[in-house]
């Protein structure tokens, strides 16, 4: 009889964190309903078709599809609505991701004004230490889009 041992595929990411930090016209509480909304990301997302949920609150898991085919699975790890922060870990995706966690957190910021951050701590899937910056350019680019068009959406 063979012995196992526990084991997941889910792992903390090893890297540096890659943030996306925007000052937003407009209260807290109302960004915080847009980005801590985590079957809402279509809404500053636009390369999203729609997200499938399956669940609700910590342990939900969504589905996100792409327009241009590719499907990332994550699962919300945490989610406080006085704090306004969540965080959330990659199960699955078709793009080349390895482990990733994230974090959203909005604060206030003067009158009428918050500032929405996105964390992402990530690794590619494929490829070596040499793949690392090209990896890191990628998840900027894409949170900063994302967090732009958080910014409009406010505007």
């Amino acid at each position: 009889m063979q012995h196992f041992e526990p084991d997941t595929l889910v792992r903390n990411p090893v890297g540096n964190p890659v943030v996306a930090r925007v000052v937003v016209d407009g209260d807290a509480r109302s960004v915080w309903n847009v980005v801590g909304d985590f079957a809402g990301f279509n809404k500053f997302i636009p390369a999203l078709s729609h997200i499938d949920m399956t669940g609700t609150g910590v342990r939900s898991v969504r589905k996100k599809l792409f327009k241009d085919g590719n499907v990332v699975i994550e699962q919300l790890n945490s989610h406080d609505n006085e704090r306004m922060t969540m965080t959330w870990s990659l199960i699955y995706t078709s793009l080349n991701i390895g482990n990733l966690w994230a974090l959203m957190e909005v604060v206030p910021h003067g009158a009428n004004q918050s500032v929405a951050t996105w964390t992402i701590m990530g690794q590619p899937y494929t490829g070596g230490q040499e793949d690392v910056p090209a990896f890191e350019a990628f998840l900027q680019g894409f949170a900063d889009d994302a967090m732009s068009n958080v910014q409009a959406l406010f505007a």
